[in-house]
């Protein structure tokens, strides 16, 4: 109360003798919470000092994972340095912790919102001021954290032609400049681009140079390029292996990914490995796990307010909800996580997510909102150019005509047709099997067991690995009631 009736001019006075008393008697405490020194400072008008403290309570809390805090700190120091007159240091300073800011917000407002762009296109700026008066940056990977952010709002609001596009760019200015880092998260990102856009062969060739270059002492940079790199490959690489055939490999590389991330204990890469891991392991059939994933990256996401992360787990709960003969609900959750992940400007694997709506609306007999859901996933990967799981779309729009009434067959068939041309034409083998079993089956059940049985046999004698998984297992009980 008393603190309420003070003038302005005594309050300043008093905050400062507080952070002069700080700094002078509690170094400690100030080491630990510069967001409190930030304050008092603030509060004195000293803004000079009060901007380097909130720059180093933003900077560590993005190191604790305390996303929401580091974007309100950053902001603030961001906002006090506009105050000052301009010097290189506080050039160099502005263009640091607006790079930092970007980070926090890549995950607490979603890598293609608004809020993230904005603070992309600022850092952008700040960094072009710089150079237009001649002076060097301090970091030579301040442009690749810019360049990393457009191509990461790129794949978020999937643009299948920008991110490869982005990717090469980056990797090319990386080679050019001969810098380790930047040409490990080059592959990293073309490595990434070519694998959501159908081209897991060079995908995974990218992924395993990403990760050749590889070391420990990378691992600060999670806070720099949205996650850590070796955790991020780990995470993503499974989508290629997993296409191409090689089910085993793919969850050898969930697992590893998994251990790396809770090791490392930064909430960039835990969001990133909870969210992607799901993926392969629902496409082995391992639910159990991925389930506890999914679950565990919606709590986190709640506990962080990271909307575009908790969209993405609320998908893939309701994925497994259907996988698991709960179909009403799998509708609920995946059209609620399609709901939010478009509020955030999110549309990254909407076409997978759709093509597991589509089949929970036809397991609960409505087909009106099954063949749009598959459509929907078809006019989507035409436009956004994501065709990593293209032929599982087409060969789940042959399933549903076969629930229809009148059970189209030439319908199916076509589809399946289809299927396996993408399946061929991306050497997509986990693909193929599925496409070639929908087939079979649709063979077997018109007469033609013969010709059913020598389209799935050499598909199915292809794999070397992953005799454990659903998909594997089908085939063999398939192959083995065709040939009796």
């Amino acid at each position: 109360m008393a603190y309420s009736t003070l003038l302005r001019a005594s309050r300043q006075a008093l905050h400062a003798r507080i952070a002069v008393a700080l700094e002078s008697h509690f170094a400690e405490i100030v080491e630990g919470q510069p967001e409190l020194l930030a304050h008092h400072c603030t509060e004195a008008g000293l803004n000079e000092k009060a901007e380097i403290q909130w720059g180093k309570a933003g900077q560590r809390s993005l190191g604790l994972s305390a996303l929401k805090e580091a974007v309100a700190q950053l902001s603030r120091a961001l906002a006090l340095i506009e105050t000052l007159p301009v010097t290189s240091a506080l050039r160099r300073e502005q263009i640091r912790l607006q790079l930092a800011l970007t980070n926090a917000r890549m995950h607490v407002n979603g890598y293609a919102s608004l809020e993230t762009k904005t603070s992309l296109h600022q850092a952008r700026l700040y960094i072009e001021r710089a150079e237009a008066v001649g002076e060097p940056l301090e970091d030579p990977l301040a442009l690749f954290s810019v360049l990393y952010g457009f191509w990461v709002a790129n794949i978020t609001s999937f643009d299948g032609d920008s991110v490869r596009e982005l990717a090469m760019d980056f990797l090319t200015l990386a080679e050019r400049q001969g810098s380790t880092v930047a040409r490990m998260i080059g592959h990293r990102l073309l490595g990434r681009s070519l694998i959501d856009t159908g081209n897991s062969v060079e995908g995974c060739r990218h992924c395993d140079q990403a990760l050749a270059l590889y070391d420990p002492e990378h691992r600060p940079l999670a806070t720099r390029f949205g996650q850590d790199t070796e955790v991020s490959v780990l995470s993503f690489r499974p989508f290629g292996l997993w296409v191409l055939g090689y089910p085993d490999r793919a969850v050898a590389d969930t697992t590893r990914a998994m251990k790396r991330a809770r090791e490392i204990a930064q909430a960039g890469t835990l969001f990133f490995t909870l969210v992607h891991t799901p993926f392969p392991l629902v496409l082995a059939g391992d639910y159990a796990t991925a389930s506890d994933h999914a679950d565990e990256v919606v709590l986190l996401a709640d506990e962080k307010g990271a909307l575009q992360w908790k969209a993405i787990g609320t998908m893939m709960q309701g994925v497994l909800m259907g996988l698991t003969g709960e179909p009403a609900g799998a509708v609920q959750r995946i059209a609620s996580g399609i709901r939010a992940s478009s509020a955030v400007g999110s549309t990254i694997w909407m076409p997978f997510h759709l093509c597991h709506l589509a089949k929970a609306h036809a397991e609960l007999g409505q087909l009106d909102d099954a063949w749009h859901s598959i459509t929907e996933a078809m006019s989507t990967i035409e436009k956004t150019k994501e065709t990593w799981c293209e032929a599982e779309v087409y060969r789940v729009a042959g399933e549903i005509a076969l629930m229809s009434p009148e059970s189209d067959t030439a319908r199916a068939e076509a589809y399946f047709e289809r299927s396996l041309e993408i399946a061929c034409e991306q050497q997509a083998k986990s693909w193929e099997l599925r496409a070639t079993m929908s087939m079979a089956r649709l063979w077997r059940d018109q007469g033609k067991r013969n010709e059913a049985r020598k389209l799935l046999a050499p598909v199915y004698g292809w794999f070397a690995e992953g005799f454990d998984t659903r998909d594997l297992k089908e085939a063999k009980a398939l192959l083995d009631e065709l040939a009796a």
